[in-house]
């Protein structure tokens, strides 16, 4: 990290949301082409980006608790409910105690292939009911996962409360991340949807028109897939391409545009393998118009750093300068909730954090 990024007093105008129950989630792995490895969405995540972000002056204030109505404002009941439950029907079912089994896993999904038109059910089996909510293999439950998935989303509507109050920036520490998260359903390591929890909060606020930028190294196609059919809420992203076989595979296509009164308020940008600054500042460019063209009275940040040369779960080799780049070209856009998403390199996360939210704070200045 360069030593300007460091400088005490740096981030000293930015409200740094955070709450340590985040550090509660334990993965303790994931199960990736079924084999068991260690993760990359460790604990470790928060503390080193707290860290810098302190190092770096910026004012930490606790998250505050919230009702369960903001979190079924984008996703379904039996989501939520499935997520504050799952764990302690594990244990019930003796699946640590008996089986090894300390983490819960999903083994069996019911995909439209398995169902075959006939209606969906809720399996008695925990290991069966799993799979109905998680879409992959590598976003594991365990017995401190709901507290942590709830400070997140509690820090993301706290941050979005200072916004809507006149803050012009607001920074939410959230881990676990969010973006991958949909309606009905959780995996890529993201249970519930930080950004667009803070995105519908922000509207219930009175912003009549709220824009979702997503930086991520991956397509948010959580969010995209609850604001899909919605004009008020727009989604854009740029993301490595999925189509050159990264996560999330099945979606983040540039013809995915939106549907019904949403057609159009969706843009994906997906970018080759190998991406450095220049072209994927492009892209920045790209969404940073059409945000300030369809106008917005708030954003939405989704800030993974992951599309950095150094991060393990991304091919794009963006740098330092090129986040800071970023965050000064969308930073005048308009007041904006900052929800941070990826970021898997330890060494390098917390400057990246930094880089990126002191260019923004530029923009905005």
């Amino acid at each position: 990290m360069a030593a300007s990024q460091t400088a005490p007093g740096l981030l000293a105008d930015l409200p740094v949301v955070w709450h340590p129950d985040c550090l509660l989630h334990e993965p303790a792995g994931e199960v990736w082409l079924g084999v068991w490895e260690n993760g990359t969405e460790v604990p470790e995540r928060a503390t080193a980006t707290l860290a810098a972000l302190t190092a770096a002056g910026a004012r930490v204030t606790g998250a505050l608790p919230h009702g369960d109505d903001a979190l079924l404002a984008v996703h379904d009941a039996e989501l939520v409910e499935h997520l504050a439950t799952i764990w302690a029907q594990w244990e019930a079912g003796g699946y640590p105690a008996d089986h090894g089994r300390t983490r819960v896993v999903p083994y069996v999904f019911p995909t439209p292939g398995l169902l075959a038109g006939l209606p969906m059910r809720s399996p008695v089996a925990a290991h069966g009911r799993a799979g109905r909510f998680c879409y992959d293999t590598m976003t594991l439950v365990g017995p401190g996962s709901w507290a942590a998935i709830r400070a997140a989303a509690d820090a993301a509507l706290t941050a979005a409360d200072l916004v809507a109050a006149g803050a012009p920036t607001a920074y939410a520490l959230c881990r676990p991340p969010g973006h991958h998260a949909g309606p009905g359903a959780y995996g890529g390591s993201c249970y519930l949807n930080n950004a667009a929890i803070a995105a519908q909060a922000l509207r219930r606020a009175g912003a009549d028109r709220v824009a979702v930028i997503d930086i991520d190294a991956h397509h948010g196609n959580g969010t995209q897939a609850i604001f899909y059919h919605r004009s008020d809420v727009y989604y854009g992203s740029l993301h490595v391409d999925p189509g050159a076989g990264w996560f999330p595979h099945y979606v983040g296509y540039a013809d995915e545009r939106g549907t019904g009164d949403g057609e159009g308020a969706n843009r994906n940008l997906p970018l080759p393998p190998g991406t450095g600054d220049a072209d994927w500042l492009e892209a920045v460019e790209v969404l940073r118009a059409e945000v300030r063209d369809r106008g917005a009275d708030a954003l939405v940040i989704s800030l993974g750093v992951d599309a950095a040369a150094a991060d393990p779960e991304s091919p794009l080799e963006v740098t330092d300068d090129g986040y800071r780049r970023a965050g000064e070209l969308i930073g005048g856009l308009g007041p904006a909730v900052v929800v941070q998403e990826g970021g898997y390199d330890l060494p390098s996360l917390g400057g990246l954090v930094v880089a990126a939210l002191a260019g923004l704070l530029a923009g905005t200045g």
